[in-house]
C-alpha cells in the first residue's frame, strides 16, 4: 500500500512540475515571439517611415510587454499618420488605463466611438474607466450601449452589474449578473459577483451557494472562498467560515482580509487569542488596515489588556479619523482604568461622528456619574433611551444615578421599566425594593426582594433579615 501511495504522490508530483514546466518555457516564448514582434515592425518602420499599421502593431506588442508608454508613444504615431484610426485610439485608451489616466483613457475610447460608432468594446472600455472615477452612472450608460450593439457579451452584463451595486441597486445587479451566467455558463466572476449582491439582500444561503459554484468553476478563487466564509459567518457557522478563510489563505498567502475574516470568526467562538493573532498578521501585511487594529482592540479588551486596547484604536483613529466605534471602545478601556474624563472626550467625539449612538450616551453617563455629575448622566441616559426605547441598561443606570440625587420615586420607575424590558434583573428589584423602603411601602417592598432572591441574588435575604425580622 505504501509503495502505492508513493507512486501515486511521485506521479502528481511529476505532473504538476511538468506542467510549471511548460508553463514557463510558453511564457518565455511568447516573452520572446513580443521581442521578435517588436523589432520586425521596427524594421518595418525604417523601410516605410509612413506605415501607421506598422506603428500600431509595434505598440500593441509593446503593451503586451506591459511597456506602456511606450505603447502610447506609437499608437500617437500611428494616429498622427492616420487621424481616422479608431482602433489606435481605442488601444491607446487601454494603455493610459493601465497607468491610471482614466481620463485621457475616456478622451480616446470617445474618439475611438465618434469614428466607430458601433464598437462595443470602445463603449464597455469606456464605461470601465468611468466606473474607476466612480462615475457609476455613466457607465451603466456605456455598458448599455455596448449591450445594444452584442447582447451577447457576458462581460458587458456583468460590468453593468458591478456598477449597479456600487449604486446600491442589487436587485438589478443580480439580474445582469444573472444575463451573463446564462451566456456564459462558466463564468465563475459573475456567480462570485452574484453572490456578493446576494450577502447584501442576506440571502446568505442564496449567497454561499453562488460562492460555491465559482469555486467548482475556479478553485483558486481565494475571493470567492474569503466571501463564501463571510457568508457563513453570517449564519453562525464559524467553523465552516474558517475553513474557507484558511483556504483563501492558503491560495494567497498575503491575504490580509482573510487574516481580519478568519480573527473575527474566532473572536465569535471566543478564541480570543487566535483572533488576535490573525489581526496581527492582517495587520503586518497591511500596516494601514484600520479595521484590524480596530479588531484586535476589541479582542484585547476581552483579556483585559486595556493599555493595548487603547494603543490599537489610537492607531484606528490615526487611520480612519471617522471610525466612531474606535473611539467608543478606547473610551470603554479608559472608562476600565478609571480615566474618566478621557473616557467622556472619546465618548463625546464617537457621538459627534454618530449622533444616533445610543451606547455611547449610556457609557459617557457611566463615566460622568463615576465623577458624580449625576445630572449629567442622567441627561445621557435620558439621550440614550431616547434613541433606543428599549435599552433596560440606560433605564437602570439612569435610575442608580436618580438614587443618589434622592429621587427615589424616579429610581422606581425606571427600575420598573428594566423589569418590563427584562424581567429577570434581580439588581432592579433589589433597587427598587430599596426605594419603596425608604418611601415606606414595605410591604410592596418585600415583595421586590422575594423576587430579587427568587432570581439568584442573594442580598435579597439579608435585606428581607435586617428589616423585616
Amino acid at each position: 500500500m505504501k509503495k502505492i501511495l508513493l507512486g501515486f504522490f511521485t506521479s502528481l508530483f511529476n505532473s504538476q512540475t511538468a506542467e510549471k514546466k511548460d508553463k514557463e518555457e510558453d511564457d518565455k516564448a511568447k516573452l520572446e515571439e513580443h521581442r521578435t514582434a517588436i523589432a520586425d515592425h521596427t524594421k518595418a518602420i525604417e523601410l516605410n517611415p509612413n506605415d501607421s499599421e506598422a506603428y500600431f502593431n509595434r505598440g500593441d506588442a509593446k503593451s503586451e510587454l506591459d511597456d506602456n508608454k511606450g505603447a502610447i508613444a506609437d499608437y500617437t504615431k500611428a494616429i498622427e499618420l492616420n487621424p481616422n484610426y479608431s482602433t489606435a485610439y481605442k488601444y491607446r485608451g487601454y494603455a493610459k488605463s493601465w497607468l491610471d489616466d482614466r481620463k485621457g483613457a475616456i478622451v480616446d475610447y470617445t474618439k475611438a466611438i465618434e469614428l466607430n460608432p458601433n464598437d462595443s468594446e470602445a463603449y464597455k472600455d469606456r464605461g470601465n474607466s468611468k466606473t474607476w472615477l466612480e462615475d457609476y452612472k455613466g457607465a451603466i450608460v456605456d455598458y448599455t450601449k455596448a449591450i445594444e450593439l452584442n447582447p451577447n457579451d457576458s462581460e458587458a452584463y456583468k460590468d453593468r452589474g458591478k456598477s449597479k451595486d456600487w449604486l446600491e441597486d442589487r436587485m438589478g445587479a443580480i439580474a445582469d449578473y444573472t444575463k451573463a451566467i446564462e451566456l456564459n455558463p462558466n463564468y465563475s466572476e459573475a456567480y462570485n459577483n452574484r453572490g456578493k449582491s446576494k450577502t447584501w439582500l442576506e440571502d446568505y444561503k442564496g449567497a454561499i451557494a453562488d460562492y460555491t459554484k465559482a469555486i467548482e468553476l475556479n478553485p483558486n478563487d481565494s475571493e470567492a472562498y474569503n466571501n463564501r466564509g463571510k457568508s457563513k459567518d453570517c449564519l453562525e457557522d464559524y467553523i465552516g467560515a474558517i475553513v474557507d478563510y484558511t483556504k483563501a489563505i492558503e491560495l494567497n498567502p498575503n491575504y490580509s482580509e482573510a487574516y481580519n475574516s478568519r480573527g473575527s470568526a474566532k473572536y465569535s467562538l471566543e478564541d480570543r487569542r487566535g483572533s488576535i493573532a490573525d489581526y496581527t498578521k492582517a495587520i503586518e501585511l497591511n500596516s494601514n488596515y484600520s479595521e484590524a487594529y480596530y479588531n484586535r482592540g476589541v479582542s484585547k479588551a476581552f483579556l483585559k489588556d486595556y493599555i493595548g486596547v487603547i494603543e490599537d484604536c489610537t492607531k484606528a483613529i490615526e487611520l480612519n479619523p471617522n471610525d466612531s466605534e474606535a473611539y467608543k471602545s478606547r473610551g470603554a478601556s479608559k472608562n476600565d482604568l478609571e480615566d474618566y474624563i478621557g473616557a467622556i472626550v472619546d465618548y463625546t467625539k464617537a457621538i459627534e461622528l454618530n449622533p444616533n449612538d445610543s451606547v455611547a450616551y449610556n457609557s459617557r453617563g457611566y463615566a460622568k456619574a463615576c465623577l458624580k455629575d449625576y445630572r449629567g448622566a442622567i441627561a445621557d441616559y435620558t439621550k440614550a433611551i431616547e434613541l433606543d426605547p428599549n435599552y433596560s441598561e440606560a433605564y437602570f443606570n439612569r435610575g442608580v444615578s436618580k438614587s443618589f440625587l434622592k429621587d427615589y420615586g424616579g429610581v422606581i420607575e425606571d427600575c420598573t421599566k428594566v423589569i418590563e424590558l427584562n424581567p429577570n434583573n434581580s439588581y432592579a428589584y433589589m433597587y427598587r425594593g430599596h426605594c419603596k423602603l425608604l418611601l415606606n411601602k414595605k410591604d410592596s417592598a418585600y415583595l421586590d426582594f422575594s423576587k430579587a432572591g427568587e432570581l439568584g441574588n442573594s442580598m435579597a435575604y439579608d435585606a428581607i433579615k435586617e428589616n423585616y425580622n
